[in-house]
């Protein structure tokens, strides 16, 4: 028998018992689509090709799909899972001397490690075809496995008489198959059942009273080979998901301080020696260097942040990189397009956006920095804002070296404040300011002495 295959994901239907509007496989499991997650799998297998049948939402499914070696086929209607592999026949008759995997789109926990025993028996016992079974102790919702007179079969629950539905092995919808023996078995499919649906478990009671060898391989692995049928199971699987991250991190000199109140996504990657505290996020495909302090309650999204950075509790940082040796919050927003350089302190309640924040400079507190260029070693006082738009466009702000910006400032972009040179508190600038100067924007103070109030006639 050849070793070489293909796979075959089927992603058409829009699983009703998900009861959402979005095809169920584009749901995300820790930063990741469960379809996402199985050709992830599946291309870990070494397939020629992986083949993503598409129905429902099928636009949004191809562009999820859009990995190399990975093709979608479409199946016009949804009329069941061996319907949807017929709208592979074609090219699987181009490839009938090979084998063919078959798998759900919605297994967003099984691993590499499961699926080859599989292809192993597959192979060793030259069967016609091999499939995955688990027993569970719920088997509500699953295909029974029924096994007598040397015969195989699968019933679906609703098809299920009461004692079948007492049988806890189930079908775990991953399947191998020589593909000549599949398509000849595929036409003689009925569609008699209670959801009128034809059913790609029917192939195994066909080809077992052909007598063609059939292996089952029962895996202990109950968690990963059941797929995901309903919100709550999503969460289920994101939880075992999150739980494999963290170990993965550990094993690489991560501190997660508890890991059941942090959330790190599956492309997240941190260097060694970091300590992450409780209750943070981490999101997208950011990367944390190493020896960094995470505090509790920051959120981080798709950003890079250096080694040796400290995040202080309750900080946002979204699409933005943090430089080594900068300390960032507590209560601070870092919005998208920011980059802090090495070495500078961005205290708490101070909000970037757009803004390249320099080496070793400072905004100890209470500010705003929109569509800004500030260089090394400035110090913004609290207070100070960034005035960046003006109703219709934005206009940016320049801050030269060693400049110092006195508390309650107002910078009217567009502005440029030169090097070193120092804004006096609670000024309004609206012209640049040169380089080493003073420059001090603000209404004289007017202070009248008020004489004895004249009494009130009655």
């Amino acid at each position: 028998m050849s070793e070489r295959f293909h796979a075959l994901v089927l992603a058409a239907g829009k699983g009703t018992r998900f009861k959402s509007e979005r095809n169920k496989v584009l749901h995300p499991v820790l930063g990741k689509s469960m379809l996402r997650l199985v050709l992830d799998c599946v291309l870990k297998l070494k397939p020629e090709k992986v083949y993503v049948v598409v129905g429902y939402q099928k636009e949004e499914v191809k562009k999820e799909a859009a990995l190399e070696k990975v093709e979608c086929i479409t199946q016009q209607k949804q009329m069941g899972t061996a319907h949807a592999v017929l709208a592979a026949r074609n090219i699987l008759k181009r490839e009938k001397e090979k084998d063919v995997l078959i798998i759900n789109a919605d297994h967003p926990l099984l691993r590499p490690e499961t699926l080859k025993p599989l292809l192993a028996l597959h192979r060793r016992d030259r069967n016609s075809l091999t499939f995955l079974s688990v027993e569970v102790e719920n088997p509500a919702g699953f295909g029974r496995i029924l096994y007598s007179d040397n015969k195989i079969r699968i019933v679906e629950e609703r098809d299920a008489t009461p004692s079948e539905r007492k049988i806890k092995e189930i079908n775990a919808g991953v399947y191998l198959f020589k593909i000549k023996d599949l398509l000849r078995a595929l036409p003689r499919i009925s569609n008699q059942n209670k959801k009128g649906e034809y059913y790609l478990t029917d192939v195994i009671e066909i080809l077992s009273q052909e007598k063609k060898k059939i292996g089952v391989h029962k895996s202990s692995r109950t968690q990963e080979v059941v797929g995901v049928n309903s919100r709550y199971e999503l969460a289920k699987a994101a939880e075992v998901l999150r739980e494999r991250k963290i170990l993965a991190l550990s094993d690489k000199g991560v501190t997660v301080c508890d890991p059941h109140n942090s959330w790190i996504d599956l492309d997240v990657k941190i260097g060694a020696d970091t300590t992450i505290y409780p209750s943070v996020i981490i999101e997208g495909k950011s990367v944390i260097g190493s020896q960094c302090r995470l505090y509790p309650y920051v959120h981080i999204v798709n950003s890079r942040v250096g080694n040796r950075v400290k995040i202080l509790s309750s900080t946002v940082i979204e699409e933005s990189v943090i430089e080594n040796d900068a300390q960032v919050g507590p209560f601070s927003r870092i919005r998208p397009n920011t980059i802090i350089r090495s070495g500078a302190k961005v205290g708490n309640f101070v909000e970037m956006k757009n803004t390249v924040f320099g080496k070793k400079s400072k905004a100890g507190h209470l500010s705003y920095l929109g569509d800004c260029e500030v260089e090394k070693e400035v110090n913004i006082g609290a207070g100070t804002i960034t005035c960046n738009y003006d109703g219709k466009k934005k206009s940016k702000t320049i801050i030269e070296a060693g400049a110092f910006i006195g508390s309650g400032t107002e910078l009217i972009a567009p502005v440029k404040i030169g090097k070193k040179a120092y804004i006096g508190a609670g000024s309004t600038i609206t012209k640049d300011v040169a380089p080493e100067s003073l420059a001090v924007a603000r209404s004289k103070q007017v202070e009248r002495r008020r004489g004895r109030r004249k009494k009130r006639k009655k």
